[in-house]
Formats: structure tokens, C-alpha cells, sequence
């Protein structure tokens, strides 16, 4: 999970659904999506799962991914983005 904040949302959304494209294309992806926050404007969140750590790094560094995340990651919150199940 990362969270995003931006004035300009449906931007962030347009440029979201580009990455979400490229993710999904790429070995190891099971599920993600994007939305905005319900109390909180501004505030979004993409939810991606995978089949490991492994595969979601490297789909990370996919030239592809990085191109298409490039004007959504600039949005990104600095806090933990990764969970694991326990």
C-alpha cells in the first residue's frame, strides 16, 4: 500500500490508472487498485498484491513501471509501503 497526496487529483488518478497498466503486465501481479480517500481530499491510495516481495520488486524496477510510476511516485507519502501477512 502507498498513499498519495495531490491538489490535482484527477491528474493523479489519469496517471494512476497508466501505472496500474504497467504493474498488471508484469509477472507475479494479482490484484491492485486505486482510490481516493473518503474523508480526507486530496488523500489516495494504491493497493497492489502479489505473489512475493521478489516478484513485487521486480516489477519495481521494471523500465516500464518506473516510466509510467514516475508522475504518481512524486506523490508518494514518506511512510512503510509494504506489509506482510503475519
Amino acid at each position: 500500500m502507498t498513499r498519495f497526496r495531490t491538489d490535482d487529483g484527477t491528474a493523479l488518478l489519469a496517471d494512476a490508472a497508466v501505472l496500474l497498466a504497467a504493474l498488471r503486465a508484469r509477472p507475479g501481479f494479482r490484484s491492485g487498485e486505486f482510490g481516493a480517500a473518503a474523508d480526507d481530499d486530496g488523500l489516495y491510495a494504491l493497493l497492489t498484491t502479489w505473489d512475493g516481495v521478489g516478484a513485487y520488486r521486480r516489477a519495481l524496477s521494471a523500465a516500464e513501471v518506473k516510466i509510467a510510476g514516475a508522475p504518481v511516485w512524486v506523490h508518494a507519502l514518506d511512510e512503510p509501503g509494504v506489509y506482510l501477512p503475519e
